[in-house]
């Protein structure tokens, strides 16, 4: 699956599944433009690549069109091509979501169920949700992802050259499993890679998307021991991915090798489809 002289973009590259994806894509020849809010993050993911001086740290804030035109731009600039986009920046809260109340609650109904008590409390999140929130983790994983395929795009036809995109969904998106505004975004991820990839077909540029189940990745670190331990056992391989086997995924939809492949949801879940 060698990408040798191709040039990607990746979301949210600064940890986790984004760092294992630029590693990847960097190991198979690929130059990586690392897109992060945190330009620290970024640059550190770039000095551990073998060959730093062919890769690019780009502070990004991708729920910001502006932003996103000019790391992409630049980019393509620095690299002199573009060939592939990894869609992978994502949140799972943003402020005023409610998730306070939520995990507050959350806890409690753990707490009565390890007692051995019926629960009783109720776990809500819509309702303690505020407007800002919703937008908050929308204009992240779903805006973002419109707003990267759109330059991506607009830079293909510039080229007129074909390319490749791989967008970041979650298992979350077919189980419902989750607060409405992450499901909602990774949901509606899924109706805009089908979408593009029929509409983009004409010009050479294929569309898929890689749906993860739970990844051991940062963002689970401060999520209660309990909790991993139900989510593990609800995974018929009884365990969280590891964020390489996450890229192992992407990669492979990136490469010659899935060349008929478009419009596709390459699931790496364990075998779950609750979480």
């Amino acid at each position: 699956m060698k990408l040798e002289g191709q040039a990607a973009i990746v979301t949210g590259g600064g940890q986790g599944i984004g760092r294992a994806v630029v590693e990847r894509l960097a190991a198979e020849g690929a130059r990586v433009a690392v897109l992060d809010m945190n330009p620290d993050n970024a640059q550190e993911v770039i000095d551990g690549l073998d060959t730093p001086a062919n890769h690019l740290a780009l502070q990004t804030n991708v729920s910001d069109s502006a932003s996103v035109i000019a790391s992409i731009r630049q980019a393509r600039d620095t690299f002199g091509r573009l060939d592939m986009a990894v869609n992978n920046a994502g949140i799972g809260q943003a402020p005023g979501d409610g998730s306070d109340k939520f995990y507050e609650a959350m806890g409690k109904r753990t707490e009565e169920i390890t007692s051995g008590q019926a629960p009783t409390t109720h776990v809500d999140h819509l309702i303690h949700m505020g407007d800002e929130g919703w937008a908050g983790v929308l204009g992240v994983n779903l805006n973002g992802t419109f707003y990267v395929c759109r330059e991506f795009v607009r830079i293909m036809a510039e080229d007129d050259c074909g390319g490749s995109i791989v967008n970041v969904s979650s298992t979350s998106a077919q189980s419902g499993e989750g607060s409405p505004h992450y499901v909602t975004s990774k949901t509606a991820v899924i109706g805009l890679t089908r979408q593009l990839a029929r509409e983009l077909a004409g010009r050479n540029i294929r569309v898929n998307a890689v749906a993860p189940g739970p990844t051991n990745t940062p963002i689970m670190q401060g999520i209660p021991e309990q909790w991993i331990a139900d989510m593990e056992n609800a995974i018929p391989l009884g365990r969280m991915a590891r964020p390489e086997e996450v890229a192992s995924a992407v990669a492979y939809l990136m490469s010659e090798d899935a060349s008929f492949v478009t419009g596709s949801v390459l699931v790496a879940n364990g075998g779950s489809y609750y979480f």
